[in-house]
């Protein structure tokens, strides 16, 4: 068994990309249109293209809006949503500050890790992690 995909909600899918790209530095792998919405992955430029985060629109009718509550509660909760490993945490989180992320948690040691939390402007809050 393999993680291949993983989703994060978001309520842009159009802003999602551009953060997800342009700030957080990741690749556009698909971007297929699905009516109204798209199945829209990214991928790390350094690890296998096999392993995508999915930018699941959080309006799905089936779902009748559980899906905002599910992708809001956390986020009210102060409770990131995702983690993405970094080599050198205060450098990153230095470099997204310059490009305007805001954060909620700046760098912080937890044991043998180093934390850190910001806004993806797309009602998530991503830890970013340093072992």
């Amino acid at each position: 068994m393999h993680i291949e995909r993983m989703s994060v909600m978001v309520n842009d899918q159009s802003a999602a990309l551009t953060f997800y790209t342009e700030i957080l530095g990741f690749v556009k792998q698909h971007d297929i249109p699905l009516g109204e919405y798209r199945w829209l992955t990214v991928v790390s430029p350094h690890g296998p293209s096999t392993v995508e985060l999915l930018l699941e629109p959080n309006k799905n009718p089936v779902l009748n809006g559980a899906e905002r509550t599910f992708q809001h509660a956390p986020f009210e909760a102060g409770i990131p949503f995702a983690g993405f490993r970094v080599d050198d945490i205060q450098a990153e989180s230095e470099r997204l500050k310059a490009l305007g992320v805001r954060f909620t948690m700046e760098p912080t040691e937890a044991g043998p890790v180093t934390v850190a939390v910001f806004d993806d402007t797309c009602g998530n809050l991503i830890q970013i992690y340093q072992v």
